[in-house]
């Protein structure tokens, strides 16, 4: 019986990550063993094993809340984005978004695009950055800097006049700054909703 349930733990969990998408919290015993079709006993073994796995750990209070493993993905692969070719699901290393996109936690922000000015770069409107807070990025990056008391984001360029910031769309002129020119950090990844 206990093998059984072991198997099935990857079907629990992802009924109790779709609970946690929908609501922001992991149940109570009593709630989770209904949800995952449990007694309470049964559900309090799954958290042992989602706390031995990594998926999981106890607050102060018992009650079980979600670690970095919670989220992660499964990555099944690469795919071409040329031409087609027969693939199958292979399970493979499940990693998390924020393990591939962020480097540095405590410096790291999201912030969401505005406008169409960086379009040749491939950044949308409404796109989400994840931006690496550093006032020294290198040259040629994609950068969210204050001009002149505005925040945008463009390209760092530098040539015989100075520092300057460069769109990704012909229909928006260069911006060399006319008194500061502060960069607030620099784009290491960026994400979108396609639907």
């Amino acid at each position: 019986m206990l093998v059984s349930m072991i198997h099935k733990d990857h079907v629990y969990l992802e009924k109790v990550q779709t609970f946690y998408a929908m609501h922001r919290f992991i149940p109570s015993l009593a709630e989770l063993g209904n949800l995952i079709g449990l007694s309470k006993r049964g559900a309090a073994k799954f958290v042992e094993r989602m706390v031995f796995a990594g998926y999981m750990s106890k607050a102060i209070d018992g009650r079980a809340i979600p670690e970095n493993m919670f989220f992660a993905r499964t990555l099944v692969g690469v795919a071409p984005a040329g031409f087609a070719s027969p693939a199958a699901e292979l399970l493979g290393d499940a990693i998390t978004i924020d393990e591939y996109l962020v480097e540095h936690p405590a410096s790291t922000v999201l912030v969401q695009v505005k406008g169409e000015s960086m379009l040749g770069a491939g950044i949308n409107d409404g796109d989400m950055l994840i931006v690496e807070r550093n006032n020294n990025p290198s040259l040629n990056s994609i950068v969210v800097a204050m001009v002149d008391g505005d925040f945008t984001i463009k390209y760092l360029r530098k040539d015989a006049k100075g520092m300057y910031l460069e769109p990704a769309n012909d229909a928006f002129p260069l911006i060399r700054p006319e008194s500061t020119l502060e960069i607030y950090g620099e784009m290491v990844g960026l994400f979108r909703k396609t639907k």
